[in-house]
């Protein structure tokens, strides 16, 4: 069973490679949105530290959506989707090691670029430890629940936008627990509860997505 979602995760890193452009507009995105807070906000640091839990992982939520329109659309529209649904094996392993690549691809680099920029808004280390914790937990829940707003927004018109107001309301548990968790630690409540909750949302939207995603991928191919 890992041999296709290995063969999926090295074909899609190597195509994001060729396409690097799509990398750097996504952490493009998140810098400059992060940054532009403090910017406009002023320089005070009790508000900046207050502010930080939520802009950083709005930021990182907002750039995760950009790449979700070309998870399944480039595969779509050069036929490779429709050969990957006559494979042998199921194509909700195929999904997966899609999406195990997308997080490579978009999630974890927020999650390293995040500290850095996490200084901004004058965060102790501690707190800036829980936002990567939080970050490295949660973002892999962002791709899984957006594979299934990719799938059925799949070659319909405008799918950007669907896909936005698909999975927006879904993502709002991810991004509640994962902000709660660096703002229980600022406030020196304690951040484990909010971080075990986020890893039960990643573990359900990494491995029970693919299978929706993948019914979804099937009606689009017909």
């Amino acid at each position: 069973m890992l041999t296709p979602i290995l063969a999926v995760i090295v074909r899609d890193l190597r195509l994001a490679l060729r396409r690097r452009s799509d990398i750097a507009s996504v952490l493009f995105f998140f810098i400059i949105v992060v940054s532009l807070f403090p910017l406009g906000v002023g320089p005070e640091p009790a508000q900046l530290r207050k502010l930080a839990p939520g802009v950083l992982w709005v930021a990182a939520l907002l750039a995760t959506m950009l790449s979700l329109p070309r998870l399944f659309a480039d595969d779509y529209r050069d036929g490779t989707l429709e050969q990957l649904a006559l494979a042998p094996q199921p194509l909700g392993l195929i999904v997966l090691g899609k999406v195990i690549a997308h997080w490579l691809i978009s999630g974890l680099p927020l999650t390293l670029l995040a500290p850095v920029l996490g200084i901004q808004f004058d965060l102790s280390g501690e707190a800036l430890a829980i936002l990567t914790v939080s970050l490295l937990i949660g973002t892999p829940a962002l791709s899984g629940i957006g594979a299934i707003g990719a799938a059925l927004t799949l070659g319909v018109r405008g799918s950007g936008v669907l896909v936005s107001l698909l999975i927006l309301p879904l993502y709002i548990p991810v991004l509640i627990f994962g902000a709660g968790a660096v703002d229980a630690t600022l406030t020196g409540t304690g951040a484990q509860a909010h971080l075990s909750l986020l890893a039960a949302l990643a573990l359900a939207g990494v491995f029970f997505s693919p299978w929706p995603s993948a019914a979804a991928l099937r009606i689009a191919l017909e």
